[in-house]
């Protein structure tokens, strides 16, 4: 049995007037999913217990099967994991970003703009914390580069008692006043923030993406605290030789740390522009080699959400539909009986631009029981819903996905 997971991040969404009230998973042209979808069982899933943040973290570990309630302490050491950083007991991981804020004299004043700085470049990012390192770098804090925005700063002998620390995708667009790190502990935190920014305003990268009318990179932010926990290794907890293919270093720090064999894609970029057919191909590569279990973590559907970029996160899904799912199901026709299941981590709403912790559709479909229908002819939130079909907690449709 060969068993896909193709998670499509922030897939599932609300109405949106300029579809003429459809959800992005209603208006896209997706043949593969929605012919999927006749002959499997689906429904909604809770992948966020309610008093958990929504995030990918929670979700993604919900979905692999891991209770968030035992296994999760915050986003930030996942990806640590995925950089390469090895933390000892005492340290404290934050997420940090390369975001873009805006010119007020006084930086709590400020508004962030772009919580990704443009998108910015690994290669460009990696140039910027290249010169905050020079300046923060001591025995206490240490930065490290991660992909594209998306970075790591340890604490040594750190504390999780921050208060608020505040995503800062949550707050686009908006003044940066009362979402800063308020708590006495995080007095720290929020100088290297506001010293961040005068170190790099004048910056020569940046006044170059300036003149080339990209965001700069103007300031870190940071946010997902969080101390390592160990994860159970996916092969011992499901019997399954596991692979993950995934852009970003959350999902990448969960693979490894579940044990599962990681697959860098060159090309992936969390975004439109990701190398999809080469997501698919790596797939592929994987069943053929051996393994039993391809987890394929696609981005761009939750970045489309975060900066309500209605046309692109439809096509975002259209472009998983026909890149991935449509070649790596036709690999799969031909290695005997496999499952897929199909599902978002959490919604990525394009009118709240953040996640919240609704249920999310799923489907799971098994070729040797092609002919079941399920009652729905598509794939989406409102078809899902009308089955009555709620799993909760979420952190248990793994099981029955590879075990039932």
């Amino acid at each position: 049995m060969k068993y896909l997971v193709l998670l499509c991040d922030g897939m599932a969404d609300r109405p949106v007037p300029e579809l003429g009230n459809l959800t992005p998973m209603q208006k896209a042209n997706k043949p593969t999913m929605d012919e999927l979808v006749r002959h499997s069982e689906t429904g909604l899933v809770k992948t966020v217990a309610d008093g958990l943040k929504p995030g990918s973290d929670v979700a993604n570990l919900s979905v692999l099967g891991y209770d968030p309630a035992l296994y999760y302490s915050g986003r930030s050491p996942l990806e640590a994991g995925s950089i390469g950083i090895d933390m000892k007991p005492t340290d404290v991981s934050l997420r940090c970003n390369l975001v873009t804020l805006s010119d007020e004299p006084e930086y709590d004043d400020k508004t962030i703009i772009d919580y990704c700085a443009g998108d910015i470049s690994t290669a460009d990012a990696k140039i910027i914390v290249d010169s905050l390192k020079e300046v923060f770098d001591n025995d206490e804090f240490t930065l490290y580069a991660g992909v594209s925005y998306r970075h790591c700063l340890i604490w040594n002998n750190g504390t999780l008692d921050l208060g608020t620390l505040t995503p800062p995708h949550d707050i686009t667009g908006k003044p940066i006043r009362g979402h800063l790190p308020e708590h006495p502990n995080a007095k720290k935190l929020y100088e290297m923030m506001k010293k961040s920014y005068d170190v790099l305003k004048d910056h020569p990268l940046n006044k170059e993406r300036i003149a080339q009318g990209k965001n700069p990179a103007n300031s870190m932010w940071f946010w997902g605290e969080g101390v390592r926990k160990p994860l159970m290794n996916f092969e011992e907890k499901y019997g399954v030789k596991s692979s993950m293919i995934s852009a970003v270093d959350l999902l990448k720090g969960i693979g490894k740390f579940a044990g599962m064999r990681v697959v860098n894609v060159p090309g992936a970029t969390g975004y439109l522009d990701t190398n999809f057919e080469g997501k698919a191909q790596a797939a592929i590569d994987e069943f053929k080699s051996g393994q039993d279990f391809v987890y394929i973590h696609v981005e761009a559907p939750d970045e489309c959400g975060h900066r309500y970029e209605i046309e692109n996160k439809v096509r975002s899904i259209e472009l998983i539909d026909e890149k991935i799912l449509k070649p790596v199901k036709a690999a799969l026709d031909g290695m005997g009986d496999y499952k897929i299941m199909i599902l978002p981590d959490h919604p990525t709403p394009l009118e709240l631009k953040t996640h919240t912790n609704d249920p999310v559709p799923y489907l799971i479909y098994r070729s040797s029981s092609a002919a079941n229908t399920s009652g729905t002819e598509k794939f989406s939130e409102r078809d899902a819903a009308s089955t009555g079909i709620l799993r909760a907690p979420g952190h248990e449709l793994m099981k029955r996905f590879i075990e039932e």
